[in-house]
This record gives C-alpha cells, sequence and structure tokens, in this order.
C-alpha cells in the first residue's frame, strides 16, 4: 500500500462550513487547513478553527492550521453598483485620496494611500489578478491617472499589482498587527505572512507572534519583486516557504513564473526548509468535478521538484466539489510520487552537522534507502527529528510518535511524516518505543518479519535529544524481535 508523501493544503470557506462538508474534505485527505484572513469576518475565523478541532478530534486526525494574514496588498475600494466594465482606451482615474467616494465609470478609490507617490507615467498596472491592464498616463496629487489597456469587469477590492514590483508597502500591515493574536487565539500552528520583502518582515512577524504567546511556525508567502531579491534571507528567517504563484506571476510576468517556481524549491530545500506550492493548481475544478489534463501535470511536476505541500485554495473554499478536488489531489500526488526520484542527495550528508538529532536523521535516511527497510519510527518530542527525517526523498514511510499535541500537527505539514499519538508512559525508552512499535502493528502500519529503522534518545520527554538508531526486525506478536537475523541486503542503486 502506497501512503502518499506529499501533503495537501485545503482552504477553508463558505463550502467547508458545515461540519459534514468539512469532515468529507479530511476524510478525502486534507493533511492542513488553511484560514484566510482576508475572507470572512474575525467571528467567523475563529469559528472554523473551532470546528477544524472538533472534526480532527471526531475523525482521530492530526490535522495542522494555518492562519494566512491579510498582508499590505493594493486593492480597489467598492463601486456604487459593485462592478463596471472597462473598454480598452478608457481613460479611468484611482484615487488615493483619504475619503474617495464610491466608484463609477470613470474612478475609484484605493486601499493604499501613497500609490501617487510609488508610480509614474508608463507604469503598467495590473488589477484582478492581471485580467485587467491600466497604463498610468499622469499622476496628479492623489489621482493615478490611467488608460484601459486590457479591459473588462472590475468588481469590488479586487487587487493592484505594478508589474515589475517597487511598491514602498511595509511587509506587516496595520492590520497584521491586529490579526496576529487572534490568529495565536485560534490555536493556529502555522502563520503565512505575505507580501514580505525582506528578512526583517518575517522577524518583526516572529517577534509579533511569540508576544502574542504562539509558537507557531512561520511561512514566507514568496510574491513581491522585491521579495526574490532577497530570497535567501528570507528563507533563512522561515520555517516554511510559500511559492504564491499568483501575485507573484502578476508582477513578474508569466514567461519568469516557471523558472522561478523551481528556483525557490531548490533554494528553500537547500536551507531545509518545508516548501509549499500554490495558487491555481485545480482552477477549472471550482466548478468542473475533474482536472484538466494541465493541472493534473501541474502538480505532477511540483511533486517531481520535490514540494513538501501542494495547496487548494478557490477548489476547496467556495467550489461545487470541495473533497473531490482533495480526492483528484490526492490521487495525482500518489501517481506522480510512483515516478519520482528518491535517490538520496549526497549533498546533505557532506555538510557539518550542528545538531546531534540532525545528523541521526540523516544517517538514517540514508540506511533507509540503500538497504530494503519498511519504516522509519522515530520517538519525538519537539518534532525537529521528523522534520530532518523528511528532508530527504524516500519511499520509506516515516511515523512520528509524540506525546504533544501540538508538535503532531506541525508534522502533518512535513513531506512523508506521520504523526502518530503516543504517550511517553515512563524514561524507560525501551518500554516507549516497545509500546509505540506495537501500536503501528495493531493499525496495521508495519507487520511481522518486516525491518524498521528507530530513532530515539536516550532520554525521553527530552526535546532535541534524539542521538542513536537502531535496525530491528518485527516478531510474530507485533514487537520487536530480541535475536533477529538481520542480513543487510542493499537494494539496487542502478
Amino acid at each position: 500500500m502506497h501512503i502518499r508523501r506529499t501533503k495537501i493544503i485545503a482552504t477553508l470557506g463558505p463550502a467547508t462550513d458545515s461540519p459534514e462538508s468539512l469532515r468529507n474534505l479530511i476524510a478525502a485527505g486534507a493533511d492542513i487547513l488553511r484560514i484566510n484572513m482576508s475572507h470572512g469576518t474575525h467571528e467567523e475565523q475563529a469559528a472554523r478553527a473551532r470546528l477544524v478541532r472538533e472534526v480532527a478530534r471526531e475523525l482521530r486526525r492530526e490535522v495542522a492550521i494555518l492562519a494566512d494574514l491579510r498582508g499590505p496588498k493594493v486593492r480597489i475600494e467598492k463601486f456604487e453598483d459593485g462592478s463596471v466594465e472597462l473598454q480598452p482606451g478608457d481613460v479611468f482615474t484611482l484615487d488615493a485620496s483619504e475619503q474617495p467616494s464610491r466608484g463609477n465609470r470613470s474612478r475609484v478609490g484605493v486601499t493604499y494611500k501613497g500609490l501617487a507617490g510609488d508610480v509614474k507615467a508608463g507604469d503598467l498596472l495590473l488589477l484582478d489578478d492581471g485580467l485587467l491592464t491600466m497604463r498610468v498616463t499622469a499622476t496628479i496629487a492623489t489621482d493615478i491617472v490611467c488608460e484601459v489597456v486590457t479591459g473588462g469587469v472590475l468588481g469590488d477590492r479586487k487587487g493592484i499589482n505594478v508589474q515589475g514590483g517597487g511598491l514602498s508597502l511595509p511587509g506587516i500591515a496595520k492590520h497584521d498587527i491586529e490579526d496576529i493574536p487572534r490568529a495565536a487565539a485560534m490555536g493556529a500552528d502555522y502563520l503565512a505572512v505575505s507580501f514580505p520583502r525582506n528578512a526583517d518582515d518575517m522577524i518583526d512577524a516572529r517577534k509579533r507572534l511569540r508576544e502574542a504567546g504562539s509558537d507557531a511556525r512561520l511561512v514566507a508567502k514568496i510574491e513581491r519583486t522585491e521579495a526574490i531579491e532577497n530570497l535567501e534571507e528570507i528563507i533563512a528567517a522561515s520555517d516554511v516557504v510559500l511559492i504564491a504563484r499568483g501575485d507573484l506571476g502578476v508582477e513578474i510576468g508569466d514567461a519568469e513564473l516557471p523558472g522561478l517556481q523551481k528556483l525557490i524549491t531548490s533554494k528553500s530545500l537547500e536551507q531545509n526548509r518545508v516548501v509549499i506550492t500554490a495558487t491555481q493548481m485545480m482552477q477549472s475544478m471550482v466548478e468542473s468535478p475533474i482536472p484538466t489534463r494541465a493541472e493534473v501535470l501541474d502538480v505532477a511536476n511540483s511533486v517531481f521538484d520535490g514540494t513538501d505541500a501542494v495547496m487548494l485554495s478557490a477548489e476547496t473554499a467556495v467550489g461545487r466539489h470541495p473533497d473531490t478536488v482533495v480526492e483528484a489531489m490526492n490521487r495525482i500526488c500518489i501517481g506522480a510520487e510512483r515516478h519520482a526520484q528518491t535517490r538520496p542527495d549526497c549533498e546533505h550528508l557532506n555538510v557539518q552537522f550542528q545538531r546531534i538529532d540532525q545528523a541521526i536523521a540523516m544517517a538514517a535516511m540514508f540506511m533507509a534507502t540503500n538497504v530494503s527497510v519498511q519504516a522509519i519510527v522515530a520517538l519525538t518530542e519537539s518534532g525537529s527529528t521528523a522534520q530532518w527525517l523528511s528532508r530527504i526523498r524516500s519511499d520509506v514511510p516515516i511515523f512520528a510518535l509524540s506525546q504533544l499535541r501540538d508538535s503532531r500537527r506541525r508534522m502533518a505539514l512535513y513531506r512523508g511524516v506521520y504523526p502518530i499519538a503516543h504517550e511517553f508512559p515512563s524514561a524507560d525508552v525501551e518500554e516507549t518505543l516497545a509500546g509505540g512499535v506495537h501500536l503501528l502493528f495493531k493499525q496495521g502500519f508495519i507487520k511481522a518479519g518486516d525491518r524498521v529503522i528507530l530513532t530515539m534518545g536516550e532520554n525521553t520527554g527530552c526535546e532535541g535529544g534524539t542521538n542513536s538508531l537502531r535496525l530491528v526486525q518485527i516478531g510474530e506478536d507485533g514487537y520487536v524481535e530480541q535475536n533477529p537475523s538481520l542480513d543487510i541486503c542493499p537494494i539496487d542503486l542502478g
């Protein structure tokens, strides 16, 4: 049986607000559930987080919550009639004054009051993810006068990007400062920072998150031209990197996006960071019950590139078939993983390890990819060993046993890692391991005769204490055999 290694993130919204819908979504294979702070009231967002915990507990699944900050995104204000239709050649004004009137056929307000100072004649503005384009012809005080290049229907609160970037927006907006404590209060396991410019933005967000009493991990959403210029420092200041292909593609141009996606993925993996690929991965399934072939290949290629997780947005938040979308993505990921290259990355083995648990994890994965074993079982507190184990691609599933609920939820994002609740009844490592192995046997994850790699620390309950590994064989009773026959049979490395 193939257990999917690539993790699936599904965005919550009106389509998933009922307990039944959410239950179906998780049962279909969603590992992490995203709450977009840009949509819904604070009460609705908190209610969604509570429902996730209730349903996950009911299904006995370790499901992480990712809270996604709104970020300093530039948007237009609202129109008198909700939208206007613009034609190529039309003159249209963006009003950056403090109190603009409701929009009409010739003008509309913008949320960013410094926009007139950041753009100049000749700049190309992209609205609604590039569906409409306007060229700036003049700036007069707080008015940005534009000529419509590509027309269409422009609705309330649509986003604005400047081709090539260059907006002097702060990394953490005022509403983000207010939303960080709310994310902490709802118990988010991950916090996504939208539109960071540099490492300082991530450091600032982490400081505010810790002050709010949360130990959530930080996700950097790469979606600005400025972020590409400071990519490696942003990666270093983050725990997770999310390739936000929507705004990024609008700013840099679609022709540059494929190469940048691969660059961001490889640079993140080089720094041992978790990678998420996002935006319009299965967009047609907002309406359709089946994906296009292009979408199938997009998801599969992300898996081939080494992404840890793939993310669904509107497909599950407002789509007609949220659980069907997750089922389709699950199927595609499994299919891609059958053909993915899983040979160990030897570059990892040439670094100077700073931590013992990292060295143990790398040794375990090297053994797993060169010796026929059926599973890796990691006894872990913080989940750091499991994260290190997930950095090398392998067909071998990693079962992470932890008594800490928060650690198990965070590990739901790690590629190839399956968190399992397991109490440590005593300080006796052998007793704890025996119980954990037998638990996996009873649940059908391992069977008699399987060879398993165990990683553990000498003392249970000690964070970062993993310092040993062991190759064992499972007996007929589901416990570790005391005197097994462990002839080492290397796999064919080609």
